[in-house]
Parts: structure tokens; C-alpha cells; sequence
């Protein structure tokens, strides 16, 4: 069984390889002439004010979680909305929709979290 990886355990050697090989020869040859101004934090173009420990809103972890709550379903979801009939026809419908069934509720759960605590509200 070895055999049949060998092939893609070696490109993946190779390709490590490559890239140590280049990350050496960009770092040796680079320029490096740090200053002042090169090493200060930079954040779109803004200057800096007060110190870089700043406090998030918890929104932004609320709109984040929001957004991977239903990227997650749709991710998941689509296949297996192609796959359903196929699996009716093999006699695993039942145990199939059980499981999507279970999954939507996870979902559902997170849904009712991000609700309470406010993440759907744009003020």
C-alpha cells in the first residue's frame, strides 16, 4: 500500500524542497535595510494612535461567527441535497435525512445564540 503514496509523498517532498530552497535564496539575496518608519505598525494606510493592545467590539466576533453559521450550512448542505436521492435509492434515506436533521439543529442552535446576544441587530 506504500507504493501507491510514494508518488505523491515525493511531490510533496519536492515541492517542500522548492520552497525551502527559494525562501533561502530570497533571504540571503533580499535586501535588508530596516528603519524606523519599515518597522513601525502600519494598518491601511492609518497612523497609529495609542497603543496596539485595543480592545474589538464583540460584534465583529458576532458578525464572524454569523457568517461561518451559514457559509457551514450551505457548504454542507448543497451536496447533500444532490446527494438524497441517490441515497433513498440505496435504502439509507431515513438514516441520511436523520443526520442532515441533526446538523440543522446544531445550526439552529448557533442561530438562536447569535440572536440573543445581539448579532442581528445593525444599530
Amino acid at each position: 500500500m506504500f507504493e501507491q503514496f510514494l508518488p505523491v509523498l515525493l511531490v510533496l517532498v519536492v515541492a517542500m524542497a522548492f520552497a525551502g530552497v527559494f525562501l533561502g535564496i530570497s533571504f540571503w539575496l533580499g535586501p535588508s535595510r530596516p528603519s524606523s518608519l519599515k518597522n513601525s505598525t502600519y494598518e491601511c494606510g492609518v497612523p497609529v494612535r495609542g497603543g496596539i493592545q485595543i480592545r474589538f467590539f464583540v460584534r465583529f466576533f458576532l458578525v464572524a461567527l454569523f457568517f461561518l453559521l451559514f457559509d457551514l450550512e450551505t457548504v454542507f448542505l448543497y451536496p447533500w441535497a444532490l446527494m438524497f436521492n441517490e441515497l433513498v435509492d440505496a435504502g439509507h434515506g431515513l438514516f441520511a435525512l436523520g443526520e442532515m436533521g441533526a446538523f440543522i439543529l446544531v445550526l439552529l442552535v448557533g442561530f438562536i445564540y447569535i440572536w440573543k446576544k445581539g448579532g442581528l441587530e445593525w444599530e
